[in-house]
């Protein structure tokens, strides 16, 4: 099926509200997939060769595609729609974040090998510098890399992104990303920004950017106005947030047995996450906050998902006062990347921790989840606020 007719087809069965901006965008990509489909590079060498200069020029790839615009319009439905149905490969679609930590990763195992080494896992000598090797590895796995929320809020991510992205173009790799923000307002803000700016003109001169900015935000027009703080916890509440998981991701209710999990790797430790599903993962309190969890796994889990859905948060006290300060850390990484919190509670934010270690600074994170239920907070986009 061509990505406009997935597109028609889900208008055609309710599953989405006819949207002029999404149509628009729908027929953008599904032009991009005609043309990738099309297009035949001219070598016959690997990506890794010619990225080295092996083989022969090939033909200019089609542009790809930066699609931005707020929370809740369509963006990375478009993008998954455009992943499924374009008939290319190999191809990838990941979560920008988890890209990055991938090319971190890489960049460091380079860094640890010696020049014998270098040469077993490249196949040839590749110096000192780990970026082209890395950017090889990359486009040998992708001709196509579909990135969801493309965010940059870390200066090691900014001071490679300008130099990795152009060896990736230069090899052929197409890309499509989601954003929040137009390309002018990545890093905004950021530390030695000026260091970032050539990756933005690289975006603007390598992609198409599109503005997908319909009148409706569809996540909280799923919710239909539902609470997204329960009290107390019970079969009620679990009921409630099963239904708000369900209308977020439109997966089929008789499917619930079939949720995928997912793991997530942060700093070689893995955290499981039991049910995860179009940037929606739903967690047990015991999981996240009585497990010896810390910032780096909480501000990971917030940068991935875009909504939270937390049960099982039981009325704290001094005997629970490690879960307490977890709670805090997480709440404070949540807030801070605007994630959506949906969750079940033994008691209203202002009664759940009162008397113990740290109750005092509790009440920032009392403030933290009266402001999270608010419609304001709700209809930020996921990211860092500016």
């Amino acid at each position: 099926m061509s990505v406009i007719a997935a597109y028609q087809d889900l208008v055609a069965r309710s599953e989405l509200r006819p949207d002029p901006d999404q149509a628009r965008i729908a027929a953008r990509l599904d032009g991009l997939a005609r043309a990738l489909e099309a297009w035949r590079p001219q070598s016959s060498s690997s990506w890794f060769g010619r990225l080295f200069g092996g083989g022969r020029e090939e033909s200019q790839p089609p542009r790809g595609l930066y699609m931005w615009g707020s929370v809740g319009r369509g963006k990375s439905m478009l993008m998954d729609l455009f992943h499924d149905n374009v008939k290319i490969s190999p191809k990838r679609r990941v979560h920008f974040h988890e890209f990055m930590l991938e090319a971190h990763a890489a960049i460091h195992n380079f860094r640890q090998m010696d020049e014998a080494g270098r040469r077993e896992a490249f196949g040839r000598n590749v110096g000192d510098d780990p970026i082209p090797p890395v950017a090889a590895k990359i486009a040998e796995g992708a001709r196509l890399l579909c990135f969801d929320e493309m965010q940059v809020t870390d200066v090691a991510d900014a001071m490679i992104l300008g130099r990795l992205f152009t060896e990736l173009f230069r090899s052929g790799v197409v890309v499509v990303t989601t954003s929040n923000r137009p390309p002018r307002d990545l890093y905004k803000n950021g530390l030695n920004r000026q260091l970032f700016l050539p990756f933005i003109d690289l975006l603007e001169e390598t992609l198409d950017v599109e503005t997908l900015n319909g009148p409706t935000d569809y996540r909280l027009d799923r919710l239909g106005g539902m609470p997204v703080y329960y009290v107390p916890n019970g079969p009620e509440a679990t009921a409630k947030l099963s239904e708000a998981f369900f209308r977020l991701t439109d997966y089929a209710v008789e499917d619930r047995q079939k949720v995928p999990s997912e793991t997530l790797t942060v700093q070689g430790r893995e955290i499981l996450v039991p049910k995860a599903l179009k940037g929606v993962a739903v967690f047990s309190f015991k999981r996240l906050c009585a497990n010896p969890l810390g910032p780096a796994d909480y501000l990971a889990i917030a940068q991935r998902y875009h909504t939270v859905i937390i049960v099982g948060i039981p009325k704290l006290g001094p005997e629970k006062r490690n879960e307490a300060k977890r709670f805090v850390t997480l709440i404070d990484a949540l807030y801070e990347y605007r994630v959506k919190l949906l969750c079940a509670a033994d008691a209203p934010p202002q009664e759940l921790y009162t008397e113990g270690d740290g109750a005092f600074e509790f009440e920032r994170t009392v403030s933290r989840l009266m402001e999270m239920q608010s419609a304001d907070y709700l209809a930020e986009g996921h990211g860092i606020a500016a």
